[in-house]
């Protein structure tokens, strides 16, 4: 058997209902405050990230750009809980207290016992988290040889395939064809949509 981590290392993803996942999350903060669970369950986190959406504004106008916050593993919540004893034995009362929560389905990985995550994963995935709710990237993610079609300036409508991806400044380089020719264009990636 593998050596069972610390109270405090043991991290597990909690399958949740789906679009829930703030809620199961507040749900279960308040309920580890009201039975003082504290000693038991330290940490829950609902992965999210900054993504930036482009919304067409009214009849003829110019997109609107608008950062919002999504779920980069809907349906799940990472919670870092005391569930496994030093002798491998469930913490039957840490068990009940979360599948007995409205909204959470079970264990992700195992029904019966469920095993935490490898510190390495544990520390990728908390980076990833801590990356992707610092900096923005856009809801649609371009890479070369994709189609698009230009929203808007003096060639609006125009189909090009995508030469260049600058993530770091929001950038594309697309050819689009000009009088039967290859002509490269350097545009924001909100001026693009994807075909």
């Amino acid at each position: 058997m593998s050596r069972i981590p610390d109270a405090r290392n043991q991290w597990y993803v909690m399958h949740v209902l789906s679009g829930q996942e703030e809620r199961v999350c507040e749900r279960l903060r308040r309920k580890v405050e009201a039975e003082e669970m504290g000693d038991d369950i330290f940490d829950i986190i609902v992965p999210t990230e900054k993504v930036t959406e482009i919304r067409k504004g009214k009849t003829n106008a110019t997109p609107v750009r608008r950062e919002v916050k999504r779920k980069f593993y809907p349906g799940y919540v990472l919670v870092n809980m005391n569930l496994l004893l030093p002798d491998g034995d469930l913490n039957k009362k840490v068990w009940y207290f979360m599948l007995q929560t409205d909204g959470v389905i079970g264990f992700a990985g195992s029904r019966d016992k469920p095993m935490p995550m490898r510190e390495k994963e544990v520390q990728e995935m908390l980076a990833q988290i801590k990356e992707r709710s610092e900096q923005s990237r856009p809801s649609v993610d371009f890479k070369v040889g994709d189609m698009v079609r230009v929203l808007e300036g003096a060639f609006a409508d125009q189909e090009g395939k995508i030469e260049e991806v600058d993530h770091e400044k929001g950038k594309l380089r697309v050819s689009i064809t000009i009088f039967d020719r290859m002509t490269p264009l350097d545009l924001e990636f909100w001026k693009v949509e994807k075909q």
